[in-house]
């Protein structure tokens, strides 16, 4: 759970848990101007918008706190349909750490940070 001024929701599909989103400041202090979000989708729901809803979800809300932006600090790159989200979403890849994720099948893979310009 993220303390506040963060916070954590939870998407539901037919009366189960789907998803999770916290959200929350990148950084304390003088970062403290750009939130972050984290997600996490149950794989057996697929394509039923979960992930949409959530990631539109903490954008409104960093809007409605007044953030100036969202950073992801780690999108993985082979991890298409995020970053395809994202991207539908306005965010933009601002860098890429080469190898920075171990993946199960790929081997090191790219961490992408993504950002959306709330101004």
């Amino acid at each position: 759970m993220e303390p506040p001024p963060g916070r954590t929701v939870v998407a539901e599909v037919g009366g189960r848990v789907a998803g999770s989103a916290k959200m929350g400041p990148n950084r304390p202090g003088r970062g403290s101007h750009i939130a972050t979000g984290s997600f996490m989708v149950d794989p057996d729901v697929g394509v039923r918008g979960v992930g949409r809803a959530l990631g539109e979800h903490v954008i409104g809300w960093a809007r409605d706190e007044g953030y100036a932006g969202i950073q992801f600090n780690a999108v993985v790159e082979t991890n298409e349909r995020a970053v395809g989200l994202w991207r539908s979403l306005g965010f933009d890849v601002i860098g890429t750490v080469p190898g920075a994720f171990d993946h199960p099948e790929h081997g090191p893979v790219g961490l992408h940070v993504m950002f959306l310009d709330l101004r």
